[in-house]
């Protein structure tokens, strides 16, 4: 009898007490090492219970509301300033280690992704060399919506700054933080809400792509979900089957005679240089499938049974690679690094071979140039540079990429922008424009229309954006002509010359010809970082931008151009590069050039009646030295606009 009291009183007690107890569920911003917005209302939500009681109890002061009938909650705080660490309680919830600085929205395509570790190469001393518990990242994993904007993010979480977790910082992030908080010893919140490859229109709300008809009904379209999963299925079928095609039929794969073992008669096959385009191709069309390398290499005895790593530079489409047989490592995308590590016991004395199948699925396979090829085993090298041995496998159909869903318009607005919008911040940063370039002609008023949006979601129409202008990528033009690139990079400017409360950060000269991803992301984060410090901290006197073209005089067969006063002091220059001129014809020719005070001057022999200039107008410009003497390059400009 007492034991069934008890199990009564419980149950009777657990019945009146549970309901006013129900659980407020929050979102996942608001966590444990969360960085909230100094100098700005704070909104808190989340959902109970409808008509549930929450109490937040902030900084010794008490707030309550209540759930409404649909059970969603909120609670303004008023402004607050820059401190902590601070610990938060709402109802039974008590989050811990907060800080209040600034808090900044990092959004765009791979370049902003992009993770430290990736610039490794650069920059290993000076990551494992830093921690910083007041700089913070929130990661938002990749997610689409095309129904409506989401409540939430995947689940995630704050990630305080210290060698470990730094690696999966966004790289142009980390040292935009790192920089800003050395001027201002300001805590630093980074929401990094970026995906690789996505165009600009999947970033914009629905209604806000109204005046863009093709985007805004492709968001209909993507609406049914039966036809967005019927596609799904037949792309992996597609994928599923190629690759079975493929496996079946690659003759170096094979269990009793694979191309990778050790003792592997290669005598018969070709030598070629490792970047030649005699292998590549069927005379005209690039072929697809597989290409099998072999090299030997040798061993010293000081070297033999250690543990190293293998750097193949970057190949074009995917790799499988093996050392004396044994499999070290793939990748099955062209674009990261390949570096696999060589396990101890692997490498011998004297004879050694390194195997690599390389996949094309759709494009010219080959190696990447002007990239690392070599074996590290501590301190010493082995290069991997020049002939191979060569054999192709088998030959396959091209296979598409596949339909990304996660590119359609409006999808990331949804579920990685729309869920952030109550969450302050005190600016943007927008490094992206990649994968519009082929449609540089709409981008400006994209770009100006992403900006409006997150504007108004947010109610601030100066909410301060910082836009990333692409930098120089591909290999240098023989002559003056049409780009692609050059014409994004002036939809971008123009973008910042109209709408106020925006910087244009300028990376003309930190990108590299051979790779989309280029590793030198901090110039461009403490290029942000300079004009964060101008405009929203009101720093003047900090130099943010270098030359800013302003007017051309024509004077005979020279061209004289001025620059804006802001863009600093032209840094003396005999010889300038990066110039092209053209008569009335509109033929461009490479140009001499010279600094004249705070001036340049422009020329060419072949023009002697010049009516335009173009600087830095290419893919990849090459060289270029038209700066201001605190080293910050020019913005590259056309006078013919």
């Amino acid at each position: 009898m007492r034991v069934f009291f008890k199990v009564w009183l419980v149950v009777f007690i657990l019945c009146f007490t549970l309901p006013g107890e129900a659980k407020v569920n929050l979102p996942q911003l608001i966590s444990d090492g969360m960085v909230l917005q100094r100098g700005a209302e704070l909104t808190l939500w989340g959902d109970a219970d409808p008509g549930e009681e929450v109490t937040v109890i902030f900084l010794k002061k008490r707030y309550i509301t209540r759930a409404g009938s649909d059970g969603k909650w909120e609670v303004k705080m008023p402004a607050q300033k820059s401190g902590g660490p601070y610990t938060m309680t709402i109802n039974d919830i008590h989050i811990d280690n907060i800080l209040i600085g600034d808090v900044y929205l990092c959004s765009g395509q791979s370049n902003m992704e992009l993770p430290v570790s990736r610039v490794m190469d650069l920059f290993k001393e000076e990551v494992e060399g830093y921690k910083n518990p007041m700089i913070r990242q929130f990661k938002v994993w990749m997610d689409y919506n095309f129904h409506s904007p989401q409540e939430d993010v995947k689940k995630s979480g704050w990630s305080s700054l210290n060698p470990e977790n730094a690696l999966n910082f966004s790289a142009v992030a980390y040292f935009f933080a790192k920089d800003l908080y050395s001027k201002t010893g300001i805590p630093v919140g980074i929401l990094n809400s970026s995906v690789g490859g996505s165009p600009v229109e999947a970033w914009i709300s629905e209604e806000e792509l109204k005046p863009f008809p093709e985007y805004y009904n492709e968001i209909e379209i993507c609406r049914d979900d039966q036809w967005v999963a019927n596609v799904k299925r037949l792309d992996n079928e597609t994928r599923d089957l190629w690759n079975r095609v493929f496996y079946q039929r690659d003759p170096g794969s094979s269990a009793n005679d694979a191309w990778y073992r050790a003792d592997l008669d290669d005598s018969s096959w070709q030598s070629v240089d490792m970047f030649s385009t005699s292998w590549n191709n069927d005379g005209l069309n690039p072929v697809n499938g597989s290409d099998w390398f072999r090299k030997e290499f040798t061993v010293p005895a000081s070297l033999a049974g250690q543990e190293g790593v293998i750097r193949l530079g970057c190949i074009v489409d995917a790799d499988s690679v093996f050392i004396n047989g044994t499999f070290v490592g793939t990748t099955s995308y062209m674009y990261p690094p390949r570096i696999y590590r060589i396990p101890a016991g692997l490498l011998q004395e004297g004879e050694n071979h390194v195997t690599v199948r390389m996949i094309s699925y759709n494009g010219a396979p080959h190696f990447v140039k002007d990239k690392p090829y070599k074996i590290l085993v501590g301190e010493e090298e082995i290069s991997l540079l020049g002939e191979w041995r060569y054999k192709r496998g088998t030959e396959m159909p091209p296979l598409s990429g596949g339909t990304f869903f996660n590119y359609k318009p409006a999808g990331l607005y949804n579920s990685m922008i729309a869920p952030l919008t109550p969450y302050a911040v005190a600016g943007v940063l927008w490094y992206q424009g990649e994968s519009n370039s082929e449609r540089y002609n709409e981008y400006s008023d994209l770009l100006s229309t992403l900006i409006a949006n997150w504007r108004s979601d947010r109610e601030d129409p100066q909410l301060p954006f910082f836009i990333v202008q692409l930098p120089n990528f591909m290999e240098e033009p023989a002559w003056p002509g049409y780009s692609q690139w050059a014409e994004m990079r002036a939809a971008q400017e123009r973008v910042t010359r109209e709408i106020p409360h925006t910087a244009l950060i300028v990376t003309i000269d930190a990108g590299e010809w051979n790779d989309i991803h280029p590793l030198n992301k901090k110039d461009i984060g403490i290029r942000i970082s300079r004009q964060a410090q101008k405009l929203i901290y009101g720093d003047r006197k900090v130099v943010v931008q270098g030359p800013v073209y302003r007017a051309k005089e024509i004077e005979g067969d020279k061209v004289i151009l001025t620059f804006e006063e802001d863009g600093g002091t032209l840094q003396p220059e005999s010889v300038l590069k990066g110039f092209a001129i053209a008569g009335a014809d509109g033929k461009f020719v490479w140009a001499q050039a010279r600094t004249e005070g705070d001036k340049v001057i422009v020329w060419a022999d072949e023009v002697t009646q010049p009516v335009m200039v173009r600087y830095a107008w290419a893919d990849n410009p090459g060289e270029l030295n038209l700066r201001n003497t605190e080293g910050l390059p020019a913005a590259p400009f056309r006078t013919d606009y």
